[in-house]
């Protein structure tokens, strides 16, 4: 087990480093899923619980509260 786990690792190791193309498209990966989720989070998903309640207890409270209630009936 030992042997083909140093195997597969080596193998992806040495493919790394002799990639060209593959590093800058890597490079471009890593810069987009940093704008996504760092950038647009700031903008898109603000800190609800942080700016609405004070506490630890009353922030759970309320999910505790969105969680268990009942939808409304539909007539």
């Amino acid at each position: 087990m030992t042997n083909t786990a140093t195997r597969v690792y080596s193998f992806y190791r040495d493919g790394f480093k002799q990639m060209t193309v593959g590093k800058t498209l890597w490079k471009i990966i890593f810069i987009k899923l940093l704008i996504m989720f760092a950038v647009l989070k700031l903008f898109f998903f603000p800190n609800f619980l942080g700016n609405n309640f004070e506490t630890d207890e009353q922030r759970a409270d309320y999910v505790l509260e969105q969680l268990t209630r009942m939808p409304a009936q539909v007539n």
